[in-house]
């Protein structure tokens, strides 16, 4: 089976992309294969656009750069989303990636006549692995791991009908040792297509 892994960091020596590589390197320990999508390294323009409005509204033909991702994502049996966490949420080009291509019409549609929203990503599996640099109790004691949870696992890949099957933190990121959590992303990779309960959601902190 075919994973998508969706990096966002600007620095390729990071964790992040190490996390990344090492989720790779778990699918093809089970000979399962993998496309990493840099997306600072490939330079995708995260800014939503008049033109991006204009397939919100009006369900225009989305920009080409759109419909390249689009259709990464629909060769792929899972997605994977690996990311720092800046400022209790995912960094700002991440977050425009997923405004620009999780459009009306290809990851839902608005039924203007009953008002109600269509979910078009059913068959979609998702994994989440957030690197942190505050430890678990910080997240737990002031509601950051259930705001994450609700803004992203639910607000966007539930509301477009996609399953999370996995939402890890991996936490203390700049305070401990790294191989911790490559390990850790390496049993990730290893597991994407092993049945992985839905909704599953580990906070690991070491």
């Amino acid at each position: 089976m075919h994973a998508l892994i969706v990096v966002a960091h600007h620095d390729p020596r990071s964790l992040t992309h190490g996390l990344a590589a090492q989720v790779a390197a778990g699918l093809a320990s089970e000979g399962h294969t993998s496309e990493i999508a840099d997306l600072a390294a490939e330079g995708f323009d995260p800014r939503f656009t008049l033109a991006d409005h204009t397939v919100h509204r009006a369900r225009a033909t989305p920009p080409g750069d759109v419909q390249a991702e689009q259709a990464r994502i629909d060769r792929a049996d899972a997605l994977i989303l690996v990311y720092p966490i800046y400022w209790w949420s995912m960094p700002a080009l991440l977050k425009g990636w997923i405004d620009r291509v999780f459009s009306n019409g290809w990851a839902l549609e608005y039924d203007m006549q009953t008002g109600k929203t269509i979910k078009k990503l059913g068959r979609l599996r998702v994994h989440l692995l957030g690197a942190g640099g505050a430890d678990e109790g910080t997240f737990e004691r002031h509601g950051y791991a259930n705001a994450l949870r609700t803004q992203i696992d639910h607000g966007i890949f539930d509301y477009c009908g996609a399953q999370v099957l996995s939402s890890q933190l991996l936490l203390e990121s700049e305070l401990r040792a790294p191989q911790v959590h490559l390990e850790a992303a390496w049993r990730t990779g290893q597991g994407i297509f092993a049945g992985a309960k839905r909704n599953e959601t580990a906070v690991l902190s070491v």
